[in-house]
């Protein structure tokens, strides 16, 4: 806690205690360990240099539920969140600038150049990796006009540090100078239900139409039941993939009892995929693993539902059922890639300044503001138009669940497919041309190598600069497509099988690439693209080799599985897997799957290449979720909590 001066921090509040005293006792209510008061920065700087632990930093003009500090001192989103409020900016406090979450820029008023969204609340969680950048901000900001937090935080911004926005909603949090203030802040949260409003603020603030009106009506009810029963979002999600594993196997049995509950089932899994992580905000118990988990059992209950619906239409005789499930897998995961490229591009943009990101006056800047003025005009048409059209998890698993129960399994793979091929040809040109505006390069910002998914061979052959990596991705998928496309065409198994290695000559196209700088305005969709290539030339295989539908599948699940272990892992900021290297890179498993065509195995090749990939994937996660934190929790040896430190 920052003491700092303030002119309310000696006020008694209605229960007798001075204002400063009672955010004390807040504070340790909210988790923190260790609670002190600074007069200065200077002193701010001496504590900050003891902490080992992420720090809470308050003014001590700050009103506010309790909830409001647990929820700045618990928030996922990253390391280092700071409490903007939606209050009219006043001299001496900082106003803030924020984009997509982010504070992107933090002074006084007339710095922003009108473009403030709020102001800083007085209260910021920094993380262990930022405090060396707090401790310089601190002292960079020692002396100056206006209130020392406010200096203090706005330098923190200045310096560069990623900082996220922890917005208020439904609680109260208010800055006071005089008593007036101080008495209307606390007759504000006393009119508040804090335990209403946090279950209420645990449903997401914008989700989809479907998760908005047949899901978020009623599902807070199960939070609160799964709270007083103790389930953690762990346990709501490994339920939900029971749930969803359910409906999968009814899906396959066909028959319409079969189908109608299945659907059921279905719409059940996903009101508790809503609920894990209502939940977690509610009780505000996450961890790292508890969203990696959330991630992966999406895509896992979504691709075993399309293996249900698969077998469901090949078993009742409806036609390849397999094939229709094997391209709506493909078709998802490609458009998830790019779905989360998008989004860290769209995040380094709002990161940049706006002179840099582009020139104005262009479509890509009419774009981006006109989707802006519908992203505000929240609950109106065209506002669930634009979040619906682009195909959301709910929309398709309720187009899935009506689909089944009202037709068959065929339609509904079908449905999926054309309103999937729709939903990326809608995003795809629109992102392109927006991307092109930006021009935004945000592969050069990670281990390109990694998030490509190289492998050593690609990292041997020589770079092609000119032509840019992109092009040489797009140009890798060509050769496995006409392979395909000339396999279900009926083409001769024999004259196809000489085939695989020329559509392999052309995959490895993409690898020329690997080692250019990937900076160029589209560049971010190499990853998308690579993966097609991979999992195009792995059906082709599949098809050529006469392999059947179902083990085609079921190595490309487990391709897709990687591939997202990858993406998640990138969305929560942390390092490759442990045993990454041993998973070949796509080429080196092109080469293996390739080298068994010709030789007229290619049904031994991908069943034994997906084994041993889930078998690195299996290990790999034992060993990044529960024995390397095992090891290094009994190393650790450093003392925890210091320096008012939030637990972690």
């Amino acid at each position: 806690m920052l003491a700092a001066g303030s002119t309310a921090a000696g006020r008694t509040t209605a229960t007798g205690e001075s204002l400063a005293d009672r955010l004390a006792a807040q504070l340790r209510q909210a988790g923190a360990d260790d609670v002190r008061f600074a007069a200065t920065l200077d002193e701010v700087t001496a504590l900050v240099a003891t902490a080992t632990a992420p720090v809470l930093v308050t003014g001590t003009d700050l009103v506010a539920h309790t909830a409001v500090l647990r929820h700045l001192a618990t928030s996922p989103v990253g390391p280092t969140v700071a409490l903007v409020l939606g209050d009219p900016p006043v001299p001496g406090r900082a106003a803030v600038r924020e984009e997509r979450g982010q504070v992107v820029d933090a002074g006084p008023l007339d710095a922003l150049d009108g473009d403030a969204t709020g102001v800083f609340g007085g209260a910021l969680r920094v993380g262990v990796d930022d405090l060396p950048t707090l401790a310089a901000a601190a002292r960079a900001a020692a002396d100056g006009p206006g209130s020392a937090v406010d200096r203090l935080f706005a330098g923190l911004a200045a310096l560069g540090t990623l900082v996220f926005a922890q917005r208020v909603r439904l609680l109260v949090a208010r800055r006071v100078e005089s008593a007036d203030e101080l008495t209307a802040a606390e007759a504000a949260v006393t009119a508040v239900d804090e335990d209403r409003a946090e279950l209420r603020l645990s449903v997401k603030e914008k989700d989809d139409f479907f998760s908005t009106y047949f899901v978020s009506t009623w599902s807070p009810y199960l939070v609160r039941l799964a709270a007083r029963l103790r389930l953690t979002p762990t346990g709501v999600t490994v339920i939900s993939v029971l749930f969803a594993l359910a409906a999968a196997v009814l899906f396959g049995v066909g028959g319409r009892p079969a189908l109608v509950g299945g659907a059921v089932l279905l719409y059940l899994g996903f009101v508790l995929d809503c609920v894990d992580g209502q939940l977690a905000r509610y009780t505000r118990h996450f961890s790292a693993w508890g969203g990696w988990l959330d991630t992966m059992a999406d895509r896992a209950k979504e691709y075993l539902v399309y293996a249900g619906l698969g077998f469901g239409v090949s078993h009742a005789g409806l036609g390849n059922g397999w094939a229709l499930a094997i391209a709506a897998m493909t078709l998802q995961t490609v458009r998830h890639m790019t779905d989360t490229w998008y989004g860290v591009l769209h995040d380094e943009a709002a990161r940049r300044p706006r002179a840099t990101t582009g020139t104005s006056g262009g479509i890509g800047d009419r774009l981006n503001a006109a989707s802006t003025r519908v992203q505000a005009d929240t609950g109106s048409v065209s506002y669930w138009l634009k979040r619906t059209v682009v195909f959301p998890i709910g929309e398709r698993w309720a187009l899935i669940a009506l689909t089944v129960a009202l037709f068959n399994p065929l339609v509904s793979l079908i449905a999926v497919l054309v309103w999937g091929v729709l939903a990326f040809a809608y995003t795809g040109a629109l992102r392109t041309l927006r991307a092109r505006w930006m021009w935004v390069p945000v592969l050069d910002t990670v281990d390109t190598t990694l998030h490509r998914d190289d492998g050593p061979l690609a990292r041997w052959l020589p770079v092609v600069r000119p032509m840019g990596p992109l092009t040489l991705a797009v140009i890798a998928a060509l050769g496995p497509a006409v392979l395909l496309i000339a396999a279900l065409w009926g083409g001769s198994p024999d004259g196809l099988r000489w085939a695989v290695p020329v559509a392999l000559l052309v995959l490895l196209v993409g690898g020329l690439g690997a080692g250019a700088a990937h900076n160029g305005p589209l560049d971010w969709l190499v990853p998308a693209a690579l993966r097609a290539a991979e999992y195009l030339f792995a059906i082709a295989v599949g098809v050529v080799g006469g392999v059947p539908g179902w083990l085609i599948f079921g190595y490309v699940f487990v391709l897709t599985v990687h591939h997202y272990d990858l993406t998640a892992r990138l969305e929560k900021r942390q390092a490759a897997p442990p045993l990454h290297a041993a998973t070949l890179g796509w080429e080196g498993r092109s080469a293996l799957l390739a080298l068994t065509a010709i030789v007229g195995v290619a049904g031994s090749g991908l069943a034994t290449l997906g084994a041993y990939l889930l078998v690195i994937f299996v290990v790999s996660v034992v060993l990044a979720w529960f024995v390397r934190p095992a090891r290094s929790a009994r190393a650790s040896v450093a003392p925890v909590g210091a320096g008012g430190a939030a637990p972690r």
